[in-house]
């Protein structure tokens, strides 16, 4: 069933989940030209460097025409901060806001009063940013990415936060079935998911875990979550979208890529980070493998 955000309509449901070091503008175009993908998001986007015109901020939020529908999503510890960013979003035409709630890594819950999952341990001050950002957006619709809970992993932080959220005007949400504990270890709590669905009427997208249609088909029957949000299992597979969709529908799963198809469609993404990003940093820059270890780096699909 197509999810509806304001003027946005998803038709399947299943978006990519924004991830540090991994969903620049190449991913992008190669996930949605191989696999279909409907939906994504830029790499999470500090707020405060937004605001002073950053440069390497900038370059994060580079895009194509064909690069569409398309979210923004921002991290940072200040309401002030994050919604005076918020207008700067909508006017470079990104078609969602997201608020990052999930990211673990220290350099993000440790700066300041903290920003990313340690928001939920503040939800009187997640509230306040999730109103002033809801204020600052004149067209595109509001969403929030969190994780079930900073350390309690029974769900309760991340319902009220949801209800905060709900109530201040996100038009949807994002649940990554882990704690900030975790980071990415363990499973994912498909029923600490359905627990954030059950408190509100908005959306939710389920997150974690889904690397196989046989995942999505089963995070959607434990959770009853509305869509699907792929983070990490898309790495070095941008099949999975389709194959994600035809499971949801009751379909055969697409056929499987040869290995010319991988060999030609992993050299098409090379030439695109020489394109966008320059010959050296495309060579040097350190590409997560499939279905990564979570001490094998601190990308950060919140």
């Amino acid at each position: 069933m197509p999810i509806r955000l304001k003027d946005l309509e998803l038709k399947d449901g299943i978006v990519q989940s924004p991830m540090a070091a991994c969903t620049d503008l190449p991913f992008r175009i190669i996930a949605r030209s191989v696999g279909g993908l409907e939906f994504a998001f830029t790499e999470m986007v500090s707020a405060d460097a937004l605001l002073s015109r950053n440069g390497k901020t900038l370059s994060l939020m580079k895009t194509v025409a064909g690069d569409r529908p398309l979210g923004c999503q921002l991290v940072g510890c200040d309401p002030d901060i994050v919604a005076a960013a918020a207008p700067i979003v909508e006017e470079m035409g990104y078609d969602v806001l997201d608020l990052n709630l999930g990211c673990p890594v220290p350099k993000i819950t440790g700066g300041g009063d903290g920003a990313g999952s340690a928001l939920l341990c503040q939800p009187v001050k997640a509230e306040a940013m999730f109103r002033k950002v809801a204020a600052a957006l004149k067209r595109i619709p509001l969403t929030v990415k969190m994780r079930i809970g900073f350390n309690d992993d029974s769900g309760a932080e991340a319902v009220e936060i949801a209800k905060r959220a709900e109530g201040a005007g996100a038009a949807a949400l994002a649940v990554h079935g882990r704690t900030r504990a975790q980071k990415y270890s363990g499973s994912a709590d498909y029923l600490a998911i359905g627990r954030v669905k059950a408190a509100v009427k908005i959306p939710i997208f389920g997150n974690g875990d889904v690397r196989t249609g046989e995942d999505a088909r089963r995070l959607k029957a434990v959770s009853g979550c509305d869509g699907v949000m792929i983070g990490r299992g898309a790495l070095g597979n941008p099949w999975i979208y389709r194959e994600v969709a035809a499971a949801l529908r009751g379909e055969a799963a697409p056929p499987a890529p040869t290995f010319e198809q991988r060999r030609a469609v992993l050299l098409r993404h090379l030439e695109l980070e020489v394109e966008h990003q320059g010959d050296r940093l495309a060579l040097i820059r350190d590409f997560p493998a499939p279905q990564p270890s979570a001490a094998s780096r601190e990308a950060c699909p919140a």
